[in-house]
Order: structure tokens, then C-alpha cells, then sequence
């Protein structure tokens, strides 16, 4: 079987969540924000560490991706790069701060482009946030934060993920939605219909229809265990990839009034999707996060990649991964493409582990 991903270099970092890459005044960058660091002499922990963390900020150089800056972000979850007119922002979403005990209300701050740096532009109240999503309708700016967490005796501290909508200044609250452990959002447009995914572990994962003033549910995707979600256009038909952590993965099919099962992906364990194009057609990078009970983890999984052939979504390829997070597609000035995959863990549950980088051939 050939290989389509091929290791070529990696960086360290540390509970790396997830991998935003982005173009800014001429750089390549990619934003990696960070969960925790490991501190010395404790047992290995999927849930401790020390979240006092930085997101870090690579830039592509001679040799590759290299360590350029830092921006103090605890409990690191998220990061969404995004401009309104010429000016360029970077969000950040954190679930905690601490080293335990942890504090999960907690800012997620966006920080703005002052020519050299990114600096504090807005923050916003949070608990276990993870996810932030910007996204336009019509001339409208949005930015979606995910967030909450189900643990004993902090229901009352839970918050609903919340969109904000750009004001000309600042982005003001705008409407809350219900969850309970949010991890996601997917904002997409069919038949000329905007829609919004959010996905929630322990309550359904709901796509919501844009009407005009507001998000109103437009149908289930998931009765829970969400994690994220991919759509692409294949045959003169669209799908949505729904990523599920504790049950199967679906790939549901749009049959011009909502979205219906099309395709199970076996085996739970699913954290995110990355969807890219090849040679041979269109391709689906799926990174596996972890099995087993917080107590009990196994986080050295192989993950797949798929290719689509005769409407099915085929798996050609696995490579390993340890407590993968999040998979994003580069495309270098010299025609390669790569794939960049965040690594939270190591198989023996620590958090200095290497986001890797591929070189794809498809």
C-alpha cells in the first residue's frame, strides 16, 4: 500500500490541543495553543499538569517551523485566526487555569495584530472553554465561543456557549446556546442556507439554521459524545463528518431538506477531520484522540486517512498517534501539502509531546 503521509519534521510542545495555520504580513504561522505543562515528580495525569501555559507562535523559516513567540494563554483549547477588513486577530480559548485545584471559569482572551505582535484586544467571561469559531453571514461577523463542563457540585457554575457578533468595535453578546460539555463548532452554507454545527459530549450535537435575526435548531446530528465536524462536496452532493469520542463516527448526506446517515466510521475515539484534495480525488484526515476512562487512558492510537471512492469514504492509510488533538491542511508556496497534527500526550501520559508534521502525496 503507498504511503500518502510521510513524517518529515515535528516540533515539541507541550498538551498541544490544537494547530492554526495562517499567513500574516508575509509569514507562515502556525498558532498552537497548549493545555499544560508537566511538573516534575508527579504521577503521569491526562487531567493534571500545570495550566499556567503559552500558546506558542511558529514561523516558517529556512529550516522549517521554528519557535518566534509566545502569548500567555492558560489551559490552552483553541485558536481561531480571522481579519475584519485589514485588521487580523488571533482568539484563544481556555478551559482552565492552575495546577491543580483548577478553575474552570476562566477569560478567553482575542488578541489583535498591532504590526509585531499580537496584543490584548477582548476578553471574554468563560467556563471550560474550547473552541472559539469565526465566521461570516453576508457582512456580518461572528465568533462562537464552545464551552462548559459536567463535574460534581459545578452545575451551577456551568455556562451555554455563546456567539458574539462584531459591533464595528468590539464583538457584543449576541445569542446563547444550550450546552452542557461543548467541544465544537462548524459553520457551512448549502443550497444557499447558512447552518451551524455544535457539538456537545453529553448532550445532542444540533445544527442550527440561520434565519435572518437569529440561530433556531434545525435537526440532531449526534445524541451525544461530539466532538467536531467536517463538510465537503463530492459527486454533486454534500456531507457532513461528525466526530464522535466514545461511539462511532457518521458521515451523514444532505438530501435537500436536512442530513440523513449516509456512512458509519468504525471504532470510537475520533477528535477532529481535515479535509484535503489529492491527485487520486478527495482525501479525509481523521486523528484519534484516546480510549479508555480518564483513569485508565490509552492515548497511542493510529489514526486514518480515507479516500473517496464510489460515494464511501475508504480507509487507505493509518499512522500513529498519541492523544492526537487537531489536524489542519498547509499548502506551501512550492506546491507541497502538508498536514500539521497536534499531539497532546504520550503514550506513557505526559504532556510534552511533538506536533508532527507530514508531507502528503495523494
Amino acid at each position: 500500500m503507498p504511503t500518502h503521509l510521510t513524517e518529515y519534521a515535528s516540533v515539541p510542545t507541550s498538551g498541544a490541543r490544537g494547530v492554526e495555520p495562517f499567513e500574516l504580513d508575509g509569514m507562515h504561522l502556525l498558532a498552537i495553543p497548549q493545555l499544560a505543562y508537566d511538573v516534575p515528580d508527579t504521577p503521569a495525569n491526562m487531567n493534571g499538569g500545570d495550566s499556567d501555559t503559552d500558546l506558542l507562535l511558529l514561523r516558517r523559516g529556512d529550516n522549517g517551523y521554528e519557535r518566534w513567540q509566545s502569548i500567555p494563554a492558560p489551559g490552552g483549547e483553541d485558536a481561531e485566526f480571522f481579519r475584519i477588513g485589514d485588521r487580523a486577530f488571533l482568539a484563544v480559548a481556555s478551559i482552565r487555569t492552575g495546577s491543580g485545584p483548577y478553575r474552570f471559569a476562566t477569560d478567553s482572551r482575542v488578541f489583535e495584530w498591532n504590526g509585531s505582535k499580537f496584543e490584548g484586544f477582548q476578553a471574554f467571561d468563560g467556563y471550560a472553554a474550547k473552541q472559539w469559531k469565526h465566521f461570516r453571514i453576508d457582512d456580518e461577523h461572528f465568533l462562537a465561543l464552545a464551552q462548559g463542563v459536567v463535574l460534581p457540585g459545578d452545575d451551577a457554575e456551568n455556562l451555554p456557549s455563546r456567539i458574539y457578533r462584531w459591533d464595528g468595535q468590539r464583538f457584543a453578546h449576541f445569542q446563547d446556546i444550550e450546552s452542557q460539555w461543548a467541544y465544537n463548532w462548524h459553520a457551512f452554507t448549502v443550497d444557499g442556507r447558512h447552518f451551524l454545527a455544535h457539538a456537545d459530549h453529553v448532550r445532542p450535537s444540533v445544527l442550527y439554521r440561520w434565519t435572518g435575526t437569529r440561530f433556531e435548531p434545525h435537526q440532531e446530528l449526534a445524541d451525544r459524545h461530539g466532538r467536531a465536524f467536517a463538510h465537503f462536496t463530492a459527486d454533486g452532493e454534500t456531507f457532513l463528518l461528525v466526530a464522535r469520542l466514545q461511539s462511532e463516527s457518521v458521515l451523514l448526506r444532505w438530501d435537500g431538506a436536512r442530513f440523513v446517515a449516509h456512512q458509519a466510521l468504525k471504532d470510537p475515539g475520533a477528535r477532529e477531520f481535515a479535509v484535503l484534495e489529492g491527485t487520486q480525488g478527495l482525501y479525509v484526515v481523521r486523528v484519534n484522540f484516546v480510549l479508555g476512562t480518564p483513569d485508565n487512558p490509552t492515548t497511542a492510537l493510529n489514526s486514518q486517512l480515507y479516500l473517496w471512492r464510489e460515494r464511501t469514504l475508504v480507509e487507505v492509510e493509518q499512522f500513529p498517534t498519541t492523544g492526537a488533538t487537531d489536524a489542519a491542511v498547509i499548502h506551501e508556496d512550492d506546491g507541497t501539502t502538508l498536514v500539521a497534527v497536534s499531539h497532546s500526550l504520550t503514550a506513557d501520559l505526559r504532556f510534552a509531546a511533538r506536533t508532527v508534521l507530514y508531507r502528503f502525496a495523494g
